[in-house]
């Protein structure tokens, strides 16, 4: 069952990390929910003491029963009652407790997973964009959602279970050695072979646990991606190589879910058998013992009932085993996000920055950066702009265009040199107040689901319809917004059949609501057609007044007016000045600006 081409890579890939390790770091993180779990365990123990006692007065009632069988004596009804309400207060005391139980554990199961959707929410804006660089957004979602839901549900579906089981268990071996200590070697003795069988079975299964995981993590990474892009996996005939792929990461999530359940579904029948086992055992024990007259026929019928006690956890706990296997394989992935590092701390930062007191001059001074330090994308950049300067940043695919922007963003940290706003290091920044001296329109447009004024006023409270009307105005929305059936209130989202020319009109016009010194435009008109260009340009321009700008552009033909290009090379400026003096120049920009007009 477990031979095939291809699998034994699939064991070699699945190192698994250790199973107590795993369970030890997630108890750790359940100390956040102490006190109820504490209570939890107190209810567990107290309905596993109820639940113990009653075989004790089981053996009164048989013996009080035996006593009727023997000639001349009667069965005493009164005590016979007494006992039978005595036993019956006993389970249902010992129900109610297991159900208080079973309550607060599910509570502490939906608040634990509550809690780290927080953390993982939380940590999502403390990560570095490197780590979005080399991981998949269908994985990340994935250990949002999928293996949060797994840590939760094993942890209602098993904690409980495993806390409740284990103390009725513990209980059940002291009143069995307490009746007969021969009998509770035999029956303590026969499950000690069904422990060694769960410890083999648990290092084995957990691998796959693990590895069911990791794959459903690359196959929503999978469905992610291809219908982020499903209007180009059409285009280019790509649902079958698509499909191919699904079904291929759609093999590998059966394949390790079959072999995590088939090992672990082991456990029960295992313990089932051990269990009869134990039956037999302690039967033909007591026989014998009967027989010598060793014990009383009512002891049997009160040992077997422990015996039934103890094998009936025992079986319950191995069914446990098998979800705290899930919860721990699905915890280890969250954690591992949890624990990934974090962006350079801010505490030691005091220096805040008033947005209303900017200028708007902007220095890089012999900057170096690269996102493999091995390997740098900015070798050498410096620049020094005015207040008020448009600036246009131009260059071939992979000259560090963006990347400088990122860079001013303090999206990333620079590897040397510095830049500096108004004599300022952004090093002496803190990131937040960086991101709130810049307005940025970006060549890909994001909208999300709410109200057209929603999206224009992203983030900004205090903005009037007036004003956001005079805005859609500006850049050409009006109409558009006349022709919705709710105009500013009406519900839109990325997948409404919006243009791409009007979702990039809808996103200048977020920019435009944010009153910052300074504006990164990076190809902010490659969406829209030639006529709505020349709107949005002088828009744009009138953007543009009193702020420093920076354009990023492909288009040579809209940056003619700037105060000052640079271009850029292999990470380098290679030239700088206007328009006019570039051309005059006749050099790499000339070359640039001149082949977009070559036949």
């Amino acid at each position: 069952m477990f031979n095939g081409g291809g699998k034994r890579g699939m064991e070699n890939t699945a190192k698994s990390k250790n199973f107590g390790a795993a369970i030890a770091r997630l108890f750790r993180e359940l100390r956040r929910m102490k006190i109820l779990v504490v209570i939890a365990i107190v209810f567990a123990v107290a309905s596993s003491i109820l639940t113990i006692i009653a075989p004790d007065r089981l053996a009164d009632l048989a013996d009080e029963i035996a006593k009727g069988l023997i000639p001349g004596l009667a069965i005493d009804l009164d005590a016979v009652w007494a006992i039978v309400s005595f036993i019956a207060m006993l389970y249902g005391s010992s129900a109610m407790l297991s159900l208080a139980n079973g309550l607060i554990m599910a509570q502490v199961s939906n608040g634990f997973a509550k809690d780290l959707r927080g953390r993982i929410s939380r940590k999502i804006n403390r990560l570095p964009l490197s780590y979005f660089d080399h991981n998949q957004t269908g994985d990340i979602l994935s250990r949002v959602t999928n293996d949060v839901d797994t840590v939760a549900q094993s942890l209602s579906n098993s904690l409980s279970t495993i806390i409740s089981e284990t103390a009725l268990m513990v209980g059940v071996v002291i009143m069995m050695f307490a009746t007969n200590w021969t009998m509770a070697l035999v029956a303590v003795g026969a499950s000690l072979v069904g422990f060694i069988g769960m410890g083999a079975v648990l290092s084995r299964s957990q691998r796959y646990f693990e590895m069911r995981q990791k794959e459903l993590g690359k196959i929503n990474a999978h469905i992610e991606e291809v219908y982020s892009g499903l209007n180009v996996v059409k285009a280019y005939n790509g649902k079958a190589e698509s499909d191919r792929k699904f079904d291929a990461l759609n093999k590998r999530v059966y394949i390790a879910n079959q072999r995590s359940q088939f090992l672990s579904g082991l456990m029960h029948p295992m313990m089932v058998l051990i269990g009869n086992f134990g039956y037999v055992a302690v039967c033909v024990t007591g026989a014998l013992l009967v027989t010598n007259d060793a014990i009383t026929f009512g002891t049997i019928i009160a040992f077997i009932s422990y015996v039934r006690l103890f094998t009936s956890p025992l079986s319950r706990i191995a069914q446990s085993m098998s979800n705290l296997q899930a919860a721990a394989a699905a915890s280890e992935r969250v954690f591992d996000f949890i624990d990934e590092k974090e962006l350079a701390d801010q505490s030691n930062i005091k220096t805040r920055v008033d947005k209303d007191a900017i200028k708007g001059n902007i220095v890089f001074d012999h900057v170096k950066f690269g996102y493999d330090k091995d390997k740098l994308t900015i070798k050498d950049f410096s620049a020094n702009v005015k207040a008020g300067q448009k600036i246009a940043i131009v260059g071939p695919t992979g000259a560090g265009k963006t990347t400088m922007v990122n860079l001013l963003m303090k999206f990333y940290d620079i590897n040397s040199g510095d830049i500096r706003i108004d004599g300022t290091s952004t090093k002496e920044m803190t990131r937040e107040d960086v991101h709130s001296l810049f307005t940025m329109v970006l060549q890909d447009t994001w909208m999300f689901a709410g109200t057209l004024r929603e999206n224009i006023a992203y983030n900004r409270s205090g903005v009037s319809d007036e004003d956001i009307m005079e805005i859609c105005k500006t850049v050409g929305l009006s109409h558009f917004v006349k022709t919705l059936p709710h105009g500013l209130a009406t519900d839109i989202s990325e997948n409404d059949s919006i243009s791409a020319g009007q979702k990039q009109l809808i996103t200048i016009a977020r920019g435009m609501v944010e009153d910052a010194p300074f504006l990164i435009l990076d190809e902010a008109t490659s969406n829209v057609d030639t006529r709505t260009e020349e709107l949005v340009q002088k828009a744009m321009d009138k953007l543009m007044e009193g702020r420093t700008s920076f354009i990023i552009a492909h288009r040579l033909s809209t940056i003619k007016n700037a105060d000052l290009i640079l271009v850029m090379n292999e990470g380098n400026i290679i030239e700088s000045g206007s328009h006019a003096q570039l051309m005059k120049e006749n050099g790499f920009y000339a070359e640039l600006y001149n082949s977009q007009f070559a036949l």
